[in-house]
């Protein structure tokens, strides 16, 4: 069992910056791809970032790519989603998702969501 605990999410101007960190529970990220997804009112969750713990490749979805980073914490247990030049597009609950060895369109973890509010 892993447990998820994001936290970093807020109300910002467009063109600021946001830090969303998502923390393991009791446990390392080694072995895991962890991700980020968020769901905006009225509209379906989309894949927004995802990071191979043990060999560090990312891969970012189009929306975002250029402007979110995702990062390992040194610590093994935390990972990062720096949003850089935020829209008003992607104001959504961002949740972290994790999943073991390999990645999966549905992660078997996830934390509880972050809220993140960009205006205009």
């Amino acid at each position: 069992q892993v447990l998820l605990v994001e936290s970093g999410g807020g109300l910002v101007q467009a063109g600021d910056s946001l830090r969303l960190s998502c923390a393991a529970s009791g446990r390392t990220f080694s072995s895991y791809v962890v991700g980020w997804f968020r769901q905006a009112p009225g509209k379906e969750r989309e894949f927004v970032a995802r990071i191979d713990w043990s060999i560090g490749t990312t891969l970012y979805a189009d929306s975002v790519k250029g402007r979110f980073t995702i990062s390992r914490g040194n610590a093994g247990n935390t990972v990062w989603l720096q949003m850089n030049s935020l829209k008003p597009e992607d104001t959504a609950v961002y949740y972290c998702a994790a999943n073991r060895w390999r990645w999966s369109t549905a992660p078997d973890y996830w934390g509880q969501g972050t809220q993140v509010t960009v205006s205009s």
